[in-house]
């Protein structure tokens, strides 16, 4: 194995346990926030059943990442390291400020950026990407749609309910996060999966696209263990800025999310859970009263998803230029 697929190796794991990080605060945000559990069992439950989703529901995604997006023989090396390096360092950025970014859109953005400079508009395969573009951009609507529609069902079945029923909605959640962990894990994970099998695809290592086992144990390995150490502060950004959050908001945002993420891992549509956890949480907060979500903080969120891809690509490509003209890179 060469030199340079190492280092691809490396960044990869690298982007993935980042991602975990990062992404962990989507899952246990609300079952922390609403005292369904401990903020340790909480991570640490939702860090197994990560590490689990991946072999349970396929690898769809990452082929869609691998395959579908970009002509891996119009490309090199180069182009994948830089952006892993554009994806990564956005995702530091974000979480040093508390900004639930998106990690899928910054790979995606990363990825565009640098086969645009290093190989052309024409090694991206537009049909693909327009594939990943509708799942990213209408998975919150649906996030948002489904958390209103969902929550409204659970308060008309609900009603006249004694207050013991939060004892319900609270102990549920080990179910509904559970669920909302494996549809992240398959999800997220894949998208990893895609870039290191597209570079053992770029340097002959495999002839044909077909995700290696190895791989997927440490794609799933590497995003466990960046869920179980958690993003706390991502985790206070959506435990508690939108509203407050109660046991019941917290059954119906997981049941919303691992419904949506679930759904798009099967098809292979590669979506951003922190976009779908958070217009979950507006859309079921909403169903209560409009006046109940703080808007402004969702406003703000919103414009860091929209920036996302550009930044991202915008790193990747620099990155990509200082790879080939740097003496003694890989160039």
């Amino acid at each position: 194995m060469s030199v340079v697929l190492i280092i691809l190796l490396v960044l990869a794991v690298l982007f993935d346990f980042l991602n975990g990080v990062h992404d962990s605060s989507n899952i246990v945000a609300t079952m922390i926030s609403s005292r369904a559990f401990r903020p340790g069992v909480a991570l640490g439950v939702t860090a197994v059943a990560h590490f689990l989703g991946p072999f349970i529901f396929g690898v769809a995604v990452a082929k869609t990442i691998a395959h579908d997006i970009v002509a891996a023989n119009s490309i090199d090396m180069n182009v994948l390291l830089a952006a892993l390096i554009g994806a990564i360092v956005w995702d530091l950025l974000t979480w040093f400020l508390g900004i639930p970014s998106s990690s899928s859109h910054a790979l995606v953005g990363g990825l565009i950026g640098a086969v645009v400079v290093g190989a052309g508009f024409g090694a991206i395969l537009l049909p693909g990407l327009e594939k990943v573009l509708i799942a990213l951009f209408t998975s919150p609507f649906l996030g948002l749609l489904l958390g209103y529609l969902i929550t409204k069902l659970v308060f008309f079945l609900a009603q006249g309910a004694s207050p013991r029923i939060n004892w319900f909605f609270r102990r549920s959640q080990i179910i509904t996060g559970i669920a909302l962990a494996f549809s992240h894990g398959t999800n997220d994970a894949q998208k990893t999966m895609g870039i290191i099998t597209l570079g053992l695809l770029i340097t002959g290592y495999l002839k044909v696209f077909t995700v290696p086992f190895w791989v997927i144990v440490i794609c799933a390995g590497a995003i466990a263990l960046g869920t179980a150490l958690g993003g706390w502060r991502l985790i206070r950004t959506l435990g508690g800025k939108f509203y407050k959050i109660r046991p019941v908001h917290g059954f119906t945002v997981q049941m919303t999310s691992a419904f949506v993420i679930l759904g798009a891992s099967l098809v292979g549509g590669p979506v951003s859970t922190t976009q779908v956890v958070s217009s979950a949480i507006m859309g079921v907060g909403s169903a209560e009263r409009l006046s109940k979500v703080r808007w402004g903080v969702a406003g703000e969120i919103a414009l860091a998803w929209l920036v996302t891809i550009p930044a991202s690509g915008l790193i990747a490509a620099g990155v990509y230029w200082l790879l080939l003209h740097a003496p003694g890179w890989f160039g």
